[in-house]
């Protein structure tokens, strides 16, 4: 006689969650109704596999790091926004991470710009890509003490090997010199090999005037937009909106 709470003790023991519920809900059924011995295994199996994508889907967000909990789908499109569904279901499947391209968003202060980032970044996550958020300010910070620490090429070598990462609030506050050789060797070194997301109120052709180092300039410029998808968010704030309808 099978003692099948032994059984679903031992999945347990062995990590395999998925299957142990699997197999705890067939136990259910009655029967007429149950699989035979190859339906079962296909059932555990997959239930086993979403598992662990559901549980690995859920370690990336909380390592990610993202300022929104957003999703393409709630992303709204229209032609005052500047943004349709097929530019966001043209990118839904992330291959650009697989190009190594870059995504480069603009528009106003409240227009969404890291709403579009993070959505992007969850979508990711979702296919199985490691995605970090870095907020411009909280980057420079993290240098700053890194610098101070002696973590700084450990801090940009972690950055480097994310599949995906995204710098929000670009142009908000000068730049140092420090922050523009960092952002330089962080591009370098994921150029041709990772993805990045960089939101700006600032449009990309004044981009050059902020970085105000004109080596360097050219340098950033020419590894960030020679393969990026452009996004150019118009419209009035979203903020405003929600707290007017309040």
């Amino acid at each position: 006689m099978i003692n099948t709470d032994q059984t679903i003790e031992q999945l347990k023991q062995l990590k395999l969650f998925g299957m142990a519920q699997a197999y705890a809900t067939t136990l259910t059924l009655p029967s007429h109704e149950l699989p035979t011995a190859h339906e079962l295994m296909a059932v555990l199996v997959e239930s086993e596999q979403q598992s662990r994508t559901q549980q690995r889907t859920q370690l990336y967000l909380k390592l990610s790091g993202l300022r929104y909990d957003a999703v393409l789908e709630q992303i709204k499109c229209s032609p005052e926004r500047n943004i349709t569904r097929d530019q966001i279901l043209a990118m839904a499947d992330c291959t650009f991470i697989q190009r190594a391209e870059n995504i480069l968003i603009t528009g106003s202060t409240g227009c969404g710009k890291s709403y579009l980032a993070c959505a992007f970044g969850r979508q990711a996550i979702t296919l199985g890509y490691k995605c970090l958020y870095l907020g411009m300010n909280r980057f420079t910070e993290k240098l700053s003490l890194s610098k101070l620490d002696g973590s700084y090429i450990k801090l940009l070598n972690h950055i480097e090997k994310i599949p995906l990462v995204i710098i929000d609030d670009f142009g908000l506050t000068p730049l140092e010199n420090q922050a523009r050789i960092a952002l330089l060797q962080l591009l370098e070194d994921r150029y041709g090999k990772r993805s990045t997301i960089i939101t700006s109120q600032l449009p990309v052709n004044k981009w050059y005037q902020y970085i105000n180092e004109p080596t360097l300039a050219d340098a950033i410029m020419d590894r960030l937009s020679g393969s990026a998808h452009r996004f150019e968010l118009k419209g009035e704030s979203l903020r405003k909106k929600k707290v007017e309808k309040k």
